[in-house]
């Protein structure tokens, strides 16, 4: 009997141990001050609604209708996650620079699982600012400068040598296959054209479809098959890893040779770093030049002014009988400068980031609680009325500087209104590694696109959001040759 009132009286007590610790939990939360929002479905949250597809130079019904009901400054239940999501510029700067202080990135499990877990986009602390200093390296002014101009010149060349007077291209696929070729070549010295060049861009086109795609691992589907697609490639790097090894080369022209004698990374983190530099610098800067010739076309005024520019550095160039562009050539293209950082700002290649609270934080009197997702969306902040007059409208002109001073995008530089709220290659320690090289690619394209063709639309298409940015036709253009 005595054994039976020990073990109510263990029961009782427990009981009433966990109650208490429940009522503590919950007085807790109470006490927080959460942003306004609705956590949506059990399970699915509001993730569906969110990715809903929409216009790229839009932030969407449902980034609309929350915003009117909640402000800039939400929750929700996204990906999985009890998420706060920020339209908000001052909270956006401030979770970029507390980066690893009070914040760190995080995003879904499926991400890490296709690109790798040594991937820079997932990778946090330590080890991601150590991968950071070697593309850092690799992509210093310095190298822009001595190699990487003339190799995008070069590339830029060999696409549009190749098109047609008076045809019709796909701008969005010219614009992937010359920020591949480039990326190829910079990356593992692959030559545009070459068998092996093709059947790597075959099985990452593949790859690509996977990472923008549902995370559903089933036979079939476009992530199982991008995963099968990362195998090839990895083992394609693995191959040219130990060519190298093999030979003793120590060639630095090209990233995985800088990295295999200049690091201690092991093959693992090598190939990652390697297939992650890949994806960063082909898409982001592909769709970043097909928005510029969709958002061009309708701006006949920025064109005739791009060309004017370009028709000065080229007389210049011919009466000093130079060639090939060189670093002051490119420092004066200040109104193509201008336009990209217009475009980037309206089209939003990258529209939002994963992060997560990694300390309870309170900003603006609302509470972000450790664990939870926080999600900076940039796109919101550019497109914001409040913060450029209208947003919606494309024009370079907004960035002259007191009308004569050439606009910057260096991190933490914001001489305007307009700097300090242009984000589209983040913030504080993960700053964007490949900026200075995306800036180049678009101006150095630009430049030998205005110089030879005219070109517009040959079928109606536009930029959307799912929430990758892309042009469902592929952006047709109709171009002729200057004579």
């Amino acid at each position: 009997m005595s054994d039976i009132l020990v073990l109510s009286l263990f029961i009782l007590s427990s009981t009433m141990f966990a109650l208490l610790i429940f009522n503590l939990f919950n007085k807790k939360q109470k006490s927080l001050n959460l942003p306004p929002g609705n956590m949506g479905l059990p399970f699915l949250g509001e993730t569906i609604g969110y990715l809903k597809p929409y216009s790229a130079i839009s932030i969407g019904e449902f980034m609309e209708d929350h915003i009117s009901r909640y402000g800039k400054i939400f929750k929700s239940n996204l990906f999985g996650d009890k998420t706060i999501v920020s339209t908000d510029a001052g909270l956006n700067r401030y979770i970029f620079q507390n980066e690893g202080r009070l914040f760190e990135c995080s995003y879904p499990r499926s991400i890490g699982g296709i690109l790798g877990k040594w991937s820079m986009l997932v990778l946090v602390g330590d080890m991601h600012r150590d991968m950071r200093i070697i593309s850092l390296n690799f992509l210093s002014t310095s190298r822009l400068k001595t190699h990487l101009l003339r190799e995008v010149e070069q590339h830029t060349l060999l696409v549009l040598d190749s098109w047609k007077d008076n045809s019709v291209i796909c701008a969005q696929e010219e614009a992937k296959k010359f920020t591949f070729n480039l990326m190829a070549k910079h990356i593992m010295s692959l030559e545009p054209g070459k068998p092996e060049t093709e059947q790597l861009k075959k099985e990452y086109i593949t790859f690509m479809k996977g990472v923008v795609s549902a995370p559903i691992n089933f036979p079939g589907t476009a992530y199982r098959k991008a995963l099968k697609s990362r195998c090839t490639i990895l083992k394609f790097i693995d191959i040219k890893i130990e060519e190298r090894i093999k030979k003793k080369l120590d060639d630095e022209d090209d990233l995985l040779g800088w990295v295999l004698k200049n690091s201690d990374l092991s093959k693992e983190q090598i190939l990652d770093l390697v297939l992650s530099l890949l994806f960063a610098g082909h898409e982001t800067s592909s769709v970043s030049i097909a928005l510029a010739i969709y958002f061009l076309e309708g701006c006949p005024r920025a064109v005739q002014q791009l060309r004017e520019e370009h028709l000065k550095i080229s007389e210049a160039k011919k009466q000093s009988k130079e060639v090939e562009l060189t670093w002051d050539d490119y420092k004066k293209m200040e109104f193509t400068q201008c336009v990209v950082i217009e475009t980037l700002r309206l089209g939003n290649v990258v529209r939002f980031l994963h992060r997560k609270a990694v300390k309870d934080v309170r900003y603006k009197g609302y509470d972000i609680p450790c664990g939870w997702k926080v999600l900076p969306v940039i796109a919101a902040v550019h497109l914001d009325p409040s913060l450029f007059d209208q947003p919606q409208h494309f024009n370079p002109w907004r960035w002259h500087q007191n009308h004569n001073a050439t606009p910057s995008l260096s991190s933490g530089s914001a001489s305007t209104s307009c700097n300090n709220n242009f984000m589209p290659f983040g913030g504080g320690p993960r700053f964007c590694a490949g900026s200075e090289l995306a800036k180049l690619e678009m101006a150095v394209f630009i430049h030998h696109l205005v110089l030879n063709y005219h070109w517009k639309l040959a079928d109606e298409d536009q930029a959307f959001a799912f929430p990758f940015v892309d042009f469902p036709k592929g952006l047709p253009v109709r171009i002729r040759r200057d004579p």
